[in-house]
């Protein structure tokens, strides 16, 4: 299950540059990640100053 991005996304796009395998990109109004590519090794969680990613 991959992890998945709130609303409490600042979109200052740290998930995106710490993510190892490139999953996460810049969506309209928060950065969303692609599921089919996650490993759900958290990574993006940990680096996330807003704490906006979790798994669901």
């Amino acid at each position: 299950m991959a992890y998945v991005i709130s609303n409490d996304c600042i979109k200052c796009g740290t998930c995106a540059d710490e993510c190892p395998v490139g999953a996460i990109s810049e969506g309209a109004d928060k950065y969303e990640i692609d599921a089919d590519a996650c490993t759900e090794c958290g990574t993006c969680a940990d680096a996330c100053p807003s704490e906006a990613i979790s798994l669901p």
